[in-house]
């Protein structure tokens, strides 16, 4: 429920903030006194796209901002959706700035208005007769017959099956459209595969490779230059080894002379261990050094050949295309199971189409039996509602595509006279009996589920003060499940209102301003009075006033 509204600076409202009760609350006022402006404000709140020239101070930011109860709405999953924080006291603000930009909050959650029309159209729902015309929409027809035919939770399971059809459908066709490509490169992948393959060169280390290979092809430097280190480390007379042994054998001498050349005597041991390691390794490697040229020739084809794959193939590492030699042989995998894998996903869409057959003839059957008993509901009301003769009938047709909320295509047909056809509800009801016909089935739908609060813009235009009381009647029924707001300019409806606010337009400073107003019991009999007789009040209308009231 709607708890209160604020509006700074819009239209001819400079500040205006109002606190609402549950039930039925009346908005009346003088024509031109500013209950359209209302409307307009809460407008915005729903998504309405903003406008500069509803600013009333164009140097201030204009504000309306609205709170609601929504504890009884079930929407934490619409607020998960759109990725705002659930509050079961939730805020709405909409600002419009000097700039004429403008910007909309949920929980202080900036939102895109998309968001916010989602979001708000769960919570409140304004009426006018323009606004009416979306009963002649199948959107709202069919939301109309599957709440009294409770097909809601079956549609959304319905929904859940038809996403999975539709992808399992998606990947059929793009299987049977790839089919014949696959086929055609799969000889081709096979040859670049074994190719691949068949060279040995998955396993291979190439650092490991292009090191033999730089060893066997410097072999000459490489043994010479091996001679000539040890010749330079293990000359007998003048190597390194004997030079630094016969150098090692005089620290020792001092170090026993002295210990203050121990430290270096054992520095220099560690120094002559590694240099004896080294001229070992030497030795060592000029010993098992052999000229090889068939192996030599054998790494030079083996990494010409890897150089070879990796140009082909715009690699430049063996495990790159280790990566291309498993997408190659997935490839091949995926063509020659195409023919089964399209078996496989068309026996899965016949299933979830058998599944969504089943729910959408289970809807179906739920529509078309709920339909008599909604036909015979609405007719009632609207003949109190002073449309005599009018009459109702809704066509069901069973087709043959799946659509969002089943297989049905739906048709509101309606004749407000005797002895005339029947024709579509848009062409044949006039704005006022839209209007009647929109009261009539929200009656009906309260009943069946929760609905937002809901605000009616002169419903009751251009009807007489009998049929007015059964339109307060019906409201009044409605407002004991629901919040309802509505805005007349009848006495009738506005004496059965548990609230009554009064849209009024004074002069201040030279300026016109528009306020509202919530009207005691006494302000109430006046108001009701004036709307019965106009300005000059007589006993009988304050009296006629009480008796309404009563």
């Amino acid at each position: 429920m709607l708890k209160s509204l604020s509006i700074k600076n819009y239209a001819l409202i400079d500040d205006l903030s109002v606190d609402f009760n549950n039930g039925l609350s009346i908005i009346t006022g003088e024509t031109g006194a500013g209950k359209s402006i209302l409307v307009g404000g809460l407008s915005l709140i729903l998504g309405k796209r903003a406008d500069i020239s509803v600013v009333k101070d164009v140097s201030k930011k204009c504000i309306i901002e609205a709170v609601f109860d929504v504890g009884n709405y079930n929407l934490k999953n619409i607020f998960g959706e759109n990725e705002i924080d659930y509050e079961t006291e939730t805020i709405i603000r909409r600002e419009i700035l000097t700039s004429g930009k403008s910007r909309a909050f949920i929980n202080d959650s900036p939102v895109n208005l998309n968001q916010l029309s989602v979001v708000s159209s769960h919570i409140i729902d304004i009426h006018s007769q323009h606004q009416t015309l979306e009963l002649t929409e199948n959107n709202f027809q069919f939301e109309v017959i599957d709440s009294i035919s409770n097909n809601l939770d079956i549609i959304e399971d319905y929904k859940k099956t038809l996403v999975l059809f539709n992808q399992k459908q998606k990947e059929l066709d793009q299987l049977i459209a790839n089919k014949d490509e696959l086929i055609k490169t799969l000889d081709y992948n096979l040859f670049l595969a074994n190719e691949i393959k068949s060279s040995n060169i998955l396993s291979e280390n190439l650092d490991s490779l292009e090191e033999n290979q730089r060893n066997l092809a410097n072999f000459n430097s490489i043994k010479e230059e091996l001679v000539y280190s040890q010749q330079l480390i293990s000359d007998d007379k003048y190597g390194l080894v004997s030079t630094m042994n016969n150098l090692k054998n005089s620290l020792k001498r001092l170090s026993e002379s002295s210990d203050s050349f121990n430290d270096v005597y054992e520095r220099f041991s560690s120094v002559f261990i590694e240099v004896d390691d080294i001229a070992s390794e030497i030795e060592n490697s000029s010993e098992n050094l052999e000229e090889n040229p068939e192996k030599l020739e054998e790494i030079n084809s083996k990494l010409s050949s890897i150089h070879n794959l990796f140009r082909k193939h715009s690699v430049s590492s063996i495990s790159e295309l280790d990566e291309i030699y498993s997408n190659l042989n997935d490839s091949i995998s995926t063509s020659e199971n195409i023919d089964q894998k399209i078996e496989q996903t068309t026996s899965k869409c016949e299933q979830l189409r058998s599944q969504l057959d089943d729910k959408a003839n289970l809807i179906h059957n739920n529509r078309k039996d709920s339909i008599p008993n909604f036909i015979s509901m609405i007719e009632e009301i609207i003949h109190d509602l002073g449309m005599n003769n009018a009459k109702f009938k809704i066509d069901i047709t069973k087709q043959d595509t799946f659509y969002l909320n089943g297989k049905d295509d739906i048709e509101f047909l309606f004749t407000a006279n005797k002895g005339s056809s029947f024709k579509l509800l848009k062409k044949s009801a006039s704005g006022g009996e839209l209007s009647r016909i929109m009261l009539a089935i929200k009656s009906i739908l309260a009943n069946y589920r929760q609905l937002p609060t809901l605000m009616f813009d002169e419903i009751d235009t251009g009807v007489s003060g009998e049929i007015s009381l059964k339109i307060a009647a019906i409201m009044k029924q409605m407002s004991r499940k629901m919040q309802i707001f509505t805005i007349t300019h009848l006495p009738q409806i506005a004496a059965k209102g548990e609230s009554h606010y009064k849209v009024l337009k004074t002069q201040e400073n030279h300026k016109t301003i528009t306020n509202m107003v919530k009207l005691t019991s006494e302000e109430r009999i006046v108001e009701i009075a004036t709307m019965l007789e106009g300005d000059k009040i007589s006993a009988s209308a304050v009296a006629h006033a009480k008796q309404l009231l009563n």
